[in-house]
């Protein structure tokens, strides 16, 4: 990202398109329904069911997954963002699953997803059909190995290229995408640190629910020694009011890519992460002796349900 890292003054960047991995636009959650949707398979599941926020990335792209291996999609929609606006409730992700042939169901605010989707899964049963349950955000420790797998990947293009990477800054929300980071790169040693921006818990919260999937996430994948408290960097000052509520470093983030790379991030993750990197470009905390690389997780059909906000200028 040459544009952006001349506009700010700071470290060398580069972009992990995992916006581009398919899927019905794409996003991170297509590496994890990659094992998660092999495992279902496996099982003789015939249903994905799933959960998530009104405008859940990870529902999209769950549902496209379910169509692309010839299963049924259903969802429980979270109503947690407390947003009237037609376009929050009608368009985004919300059009896509009904485009995709999802089932969905909606829940008032704080409900139990995990008890409800258990509920969900007996009535199904009841029907017939065999469901695969799949958590929130696709982060389990079978979702997560597929960001063991990021991880590898990022690390082989950056030695054929050349890219001398010392950071990676990614958006944290479920934690799947983190712990199978730190697991891919645990052999990287300390000269990589992975740093993630969280997009709805405050830093202690975040920090017991990366440790625990990725204790899930080492003992599945048999590395015996357990992750180091001092690799879990994560950052919660750029959450704003909470999750899927918009804050103008977001606006800015999203702007800023937009209109010097041509890259589009979203509202809810990307933008917040990206919100992320720049004020620690500005503080000097990242510098021009680091090579930063910005995993950029998707999520831009969400742009279309802000609407009211983006377009403020």
């Amino acid at each position: 990202m040459e544009r952006l890292a001349s506009h700010l003054g700071g470290p060398e960047l580069y972009i992990k398109r995992d916006d581009c991995t398919g899927l019905a636009t794409g996003g991170n959650k297509t590496r994890k329904l990659e094992f998660l949707v092999a495992d279902a398979l496996r099982q003789g599941a015939d249903t994905l069911l799933t959960a998530g926020a009104v405008q859940s990335n990870h529902v999209r792209q769950t549902a496209a997954a379910a169509a692309r291996s010839g299963l049924a999609c259903h969802a429980l929609l979270e109503r947690e963002v407390a947003c009237e606006k037609s376009s929050y409730r009608k368009s985004g992700n919300v059009l896509l699953d009904q485009v995709l042939g999802c089932r969905v169901d909606y829940c008032r605010r704080g409900t139990d997803l995990a008890a409800a989707m258990r509920a969900t899964a007996q009535a199904l049963r009841a029907q017939g059909r065999k469901p695969y349950l799949i958590p929130v955000g696709g982060s389990n420790a079978v979702g997560a190995l597929g960001y063991v797998q990021c991880a590898n990947e990022i690390e082989e293009q950056c030695r054929v290229r050349g890219v001398p990477v010392t950071r990676v800054v990614h958006a944290t929300g479920t934690g799947g995408t983190q712990a199978g980071l730190l697991a891919g790169f645990r052999e990287s040693g300390p000269d990589l640190e992975v740093i993630g921006v969280s997009v709805s818990a405050d830093r202690a919260t975040q920090k017991r629910k990366v440790r625990r999937l990725a204790a899930d996430l080492w003992e599945l994948m048999g590395l015996g020694e357990a992750l180091p408290a001092s690799a879990l960097n994560i950052r919660d000052e750029f959450v704003g009011e909470g999750y899927g509520l918009p804050t103008d470093a977001m606006l800015e983030a999203v702007q800023l890519c937009a209109r010097l790379e041509g890259i589009l991030l979203d509202p809810v993750y990307t933008g917040k992460a990206m919100a992320g990197l720049i004020e620690m470009v500005r503080s000097g905390e990242l510098n021009a002796s680091d090579t930063v690389i910005f995993v950029h997780t998707g999520g831009s059909a969400g742009l279309f349900a802000y609407d009211w906000y983006l377009g403020r200028s």
